[in-house]
């Protein structure tokens, strides 16, 4: 088949379902270059190490269930590292409820937000996906589980501000900016600390889309706060100051990590 041939073949689909429009939209090269329209000089953020974040040679034990839509074990085992000392974690987006319960090991004063499973059902989402949601945290009994779109939710209302904050709920550059902005402006304090998913689809490709997402969300006097968490899919804000590297790919790796695997019945 030719060049044309598959165009025109191609549009014909288009005209049939013109939303797979957004198939090609959505690919990370054409964020890439729409993110270099207004960031220039900039592609990616500085990287500091799992070692230097927790002062020391990363070490931690984290639960989780290895399937589709998961965080990778050094996600979880930044969130708890990151965990270490605070009291209070507040997070956007659910899903199995890995994150929060790893986090709740650490800190007691826990919350969860996310849909209600009747507003995922009419949004046409598969009724077992919605079922899922916080299967697994809801098994902890102090860790707060709230229901709500990040649209429309009453941030203030809570009328508090959080030590650990993660955002991982819709991942489209609209609402990774929304959720980012009001975070900032309800829920942070002076030594707050904000953790993205999804900065990266791995260690070694960030996901441009939200990369643009969380700096046009987060106040400018803070970009320079900003890192990405090596060997993670996450971005990091601290008002902390850590040694950092440029982000390579393909990358000469300077980490062995040893993971010891332990199945239980769930």
């Amino acid at each position: 088949m030719t060049k044309f041939q598959k165009l025109i073949k191609s549009i014909k689909h288009i005209i049939k379902q013109p939303s797979l429009v957004n198939l090609i939209l959505d690919q990370n090269y054409i964020r890439k270059a729409e993110f270099q329209e207004k960031y220039p000089l900039l592609l990616s953020l500085p990287e500091v190490s799992l070692d230097d974040i927790c002062n020391g040679n990363f070490l931690a034990e984290v639960d989780l269930f290895i399937l589709d839509g998961g965080s990778l074990p050094t996600d979880l085992a930044l969130l708890k590292t990151l965990a270490k000392g605070k009291n209070s974690y507040f997070e956007i987006g659910t899903w199995r409820g890995e994150s929060v319960w790893n986090v709740a090991k650490e800190i007691e004063d826990c919350t969860t937000l996310n849909l209600s499973k009747a507003e995922m059902e009419a949004m046409g989402w598969n009724k077992k996906y919605a079922e899922l949601h916080g299967i697994l945290s809801k098994k902890n009994p102090k860790i707060l589980h709230l229901e709500g779109n990040t649209k429309t939710f009453d941030f203030a209302g809570l009328n508090k501000t959080y030590d650990l904050i993660f955002i991982d709920g819709d991942h489209s550059y609209e609402m990774v900016k929304h959720d980012t902005e009001q975070v900032f402006k309800h829920l942070v304090h002076d030594n707050s600390i904000v953790v993205w998913h999804d900065y990266a689809y791995n260690p070694e490709k960030i996901r441009y889309e939200v990369f643009k997402a969380i700096l046009d969300g987060t106040p400018k006097a803070f970009h320079k706060n900003l890192y990405h968490p090596q060997n993670t899919m996450c971005a990091l804000f601290t008002t902390e100051n850590y040694k950092t590297s440029s982000f390579q790919s393909p990358k000469t790796p300077e980490y062995l990590f040893k993971v010891n695997l332990e199945s239980n019945k769930f």
